[in-house]
């Protein structure tokens, strides 16, 4: 029962997170001047449209990595006009970017709670670290169910936003990199992401690289939240 309980909280936390996220491109897109994604109804905070969009990311993948390895990975999608995204390369760029930063919303959140309960005398910083418990509490009930939510929020937040960020097609860090390019170069690296084979391989590259990547951050982030700890 403790385990299907934490699956649930996974999955709650899981929803909400890619679902902010998505919506996030959606309303940037919009105000953006692309209306596809508010045409189809993604620009909201209701998992349902998202879900129906990409119900194998949203639902298989998550329950299935859950079971697997102790923690959720999946995806949802945003639409988008992709005459309207050649055109205004940084346009698109900044919606690529909207993600990640919804991402970092939720981070920034958790660590919020995490600092108050510990200024009220509620929680603390564990010895050990695990994705389902960066903080911890002396109480049983209602203020262990709420450390573990927050630490859910807080390290499935980082997961998204450091794997959204690594500069591989078709993740968002690869179309956040137009930002900084001429228009000659934006359009020679478009052509470039275009090729599916390329989408591919970037995956793969993404996801082997990816453990290198986060453990790094994911421990620079905890000791910025519990100064002087020394995690490591």
């Amino acid at each position: 029962m403790e385990h299907i309980g934490l699956a649930m909280m996974w999955y709650a936390i899981f929803v909400v997170s890619l679902t902010f996220h998505e919506a996030s491109h959606a309303f940037a897109a919009m105000k953006l001047g692309d209306p596809t994604a508010y045409h189809r109804g993604q620009v909201t905070l209701d998992p349902l449209p998202h879900i129906r969009r990409e119900p194998f990311g949203m639902v298989i993948v998550p329950i299935v990595s859950f079971v697997l390895g102790g923690w959720m990975i999946g995806w949802a999608s945003t639409p988008f006009d992709p005459f309207w995204a050649h055109t205004y390369r940084r346009r698109a760029a900044m919606m690529a970017l909207a993600g990640p930063l919804a991402n970092l919303i939720l981070v920034l959140t958790a660590a919020i709670a995490v600092r108050l309960g510990m200024l009220f005398g509620i929680f603390y910083s564990p010895e050990s670290i695990s994705f389902h418990q960066i903080t911890a509490t002396t109480s049983a009930g209602f203020t262990n169910s709420a450390a573990i939510l927050i630490s859910i929020l807080f390290s499935l937040n980082l997961i998204l936003l450091v794997f959204n960020l690594i500069p591989m097609p078709p993740l968002d860090g690869s179309n956040i990199i137009m930002l900084f390019l001429s228009d000659r170069a934006a359009e020679r690296y478009n052509r470039f992401l275009a090729q599916p084979t390329i989408q591919i391989f970037g995956l793969i590259i993404a996801w082997q690289s990816f453990g290198a990547v986060f453990h790094p951050i994911h421990r620079m982030a905890l000791n910025i939240l519990y100064p002087g700890a020394g995690y490591h």
